[in-house]
């Protein structure tokens, strides 16, 4: 199935979802974006939104804007990122609402462009007059999103943007909920590495690798922190040297490294450049997985086989599925596991990563993946942040977020968080799945969860 095809199907599965939910009716918003409207509250303007919401107390809803991108380069991941904030809001309102009042969700579709991001978070705040915003998926997108959102003196939650370049500019209202910014990625890569040679699994170590990555904040984010380059930060004149890098630190020469253009389809090219490097390592930074598809059904028609291969796109069920056992011994860096099992909160109450998936599951047909459990904790904060302010004033939202400590953290499914002055979470670690035999298995860091798996290695040959 091509990449265009396959975003096609993830929308039309995420159709089906939101029409078994309520009444479903497709727009088009006024910056040109496809959008889709559910629950038991549509809006009656000139249908430029996707609404969800339902019961959940009396009064004026709380409304909650969100610009996903549910169509165009990363639509799978923004599809599920919908139905993530979809799940929470539906959970929240059949516990009595937040305050009091029921929660609504207006969800626009911004066809992963940047310039559709700002013009739709502009229209959330001036015409639409959210009371809350909850971030997009991509750091391409969130650095201009939330520009305006702290332009306008709004919290942003970030579910998925962990470039450096976001949270170096000094902004008070941004909030990361996942581990680490992402140059930090290769950081867990070469630690599990390193742990299981000494548990003997990886007992004939790469020593050589290619690093290739996508011309977008994300992934050249993640191919710095490997290869230690340095991030300049936009509007300053501020430095990050990450020399020498995360592969030089653990003894393993870089012998490729190259950047594929937006739009880029020559995957076989690609594929044949980096057989011949004959690196034993290759590690794919992007933030499509439709691109990391490309990219090993390429590998796989040229027979490069390596060790190990290291993608920051794949733990989606629809990667193996478009790849049909091509996925078997890729590993991937993950902020969530359904093994992991964190407590969190809703409504004052425990809601543990468990409920989450039971729920999810029932309400869904199908059990959750990342891309459904970061938004999902992005809408549990908040909500917390709702509760402990005892209001929407977002002011003083920013506040009681800014005033958390790992003694007294906002919880969620995917664990506790503070934040630093930048906004990046205090004391967090990426997890890391591997692919093997169709199942996404939990392997490191190991001894913190029940329910790792050995990590499997050499990387199986290609099914």
């Amino acid at each position: 199935m091509s990449s265009r095809k396959a975003s096609i199907a993830i929308l039309a599965v995420l159709a089906l979802v939101l029409a078994a939910c309520g009444e479903t009716a497709t727009t088009t918003t006024a910056d040109g974006g496809a959008t889709t409207t559910s629950g038991e509250s549509p809006t009656t303007d000139a249908g430029d939104t996707t609404t969800t919401g339902g019961d959940g107390g009396d009064g004026e809803p709380i409304v909650v804007g969100a610009s996903l991108p549910l169509t165009g380069e990363f639509s799978i991941a923004g599809s599920k990122h919908a139905a993530g904030y979809e799940f929470c809001v539906d959970e929240i309102n059949a516990r009595g609402g937040l305050l009091g009042r029921p929660v609504e969700l207006i969800v626009e579709d911004n066809r992963s462009d940047p310039e559709v991001v700002v013009s739709q978070t502009e229209r959330f705040i001036n015409v639409e007059n959210v009371d809350i915003l909850f971030g997009t998926f991509s750091s391409l997108l969130t650095f201009p999103a939330s520009a305006v959102a702290q332009q306008n003196g709004m919290v942003y939650p970030v579910p998925s943007g962990g470039a450096l370049r976001l949270w170096e500019r000094g902004f008070d209202n941004m909030f990361y909920f996942q581990q680490k910014p992402a140059e930090f990625t290769g950081e867990s890569v070469v630690n599990l590495l390193d742990y299981y040679g000494g548990e003997g699994i990886v007992d004939d170590p790469p020593t050589t690798a290619a690093v290739v990555n996508a011309d977008d904040f994300f992934a050249q984010a993640i191919a710095n922190g490997f290869v230690g380059g340095e991030v300049t930060i936009p509007d300053s004149d501020k430095v990050v040297d990450l020399a020498p890098g995360f592969l030089a630190d653990a003894g393993i020469d870089l012998v490729f490294d190259e950047v594929w253009p937006i739009g880029y389809t020559d995957w076989l090219t690609l594929a044949n450049s980096i057989r011949s490097s004959g690196a034993e390592l290759l590690a794919i930074a992007s933030a499509s997985p439709d691109e990391v598809i490309s990219l090993v059904r390429a590998l796989q028609t040229v027979d490069y086989n390596p060790k190990a291969i290291y993608a920051s796109q794949g733990a989606q069920t629809e990667f193996a599925e478009a790849l049909e056992g091509g996925e078997n011994g890729i590993f991937i860096h993950s902020v969530w596991a359904p093994t992991a099992n964190f407590e969190g909160q809703l409504a004052g109450d425990t809601y543990t990563n468990q409920d989450f998936i039971d729920g999810y599951t029932e309400a869904n047909g199908a059990a959750p993946d990342e891309d459904e459990a970061i938004p999902f904790a992005v809408c549990q904060g908040m909500e917390q942040a709702v509760i402990g302010a005892e209001t929407t004033d977002n002011a003083a939202m920013i506040e009681w977020l800014r005033g958390r400590t790992e003694a007294d953290p906002v919880k969620t499914i995917m664990g506790d968080f503070s934040w630093d002055d930048r906004g990046l979470p205090i004391g967090r670690d990426y997890l890391v799945v591997q692919w093997q035999e169709g199942t996404l298995e939990f392997v490191f860091p190991v001894g913190e969860f029940p329910g790792t798996v050995d990590f499997v290695f050499p990387k199986p040959e290609w099914q």
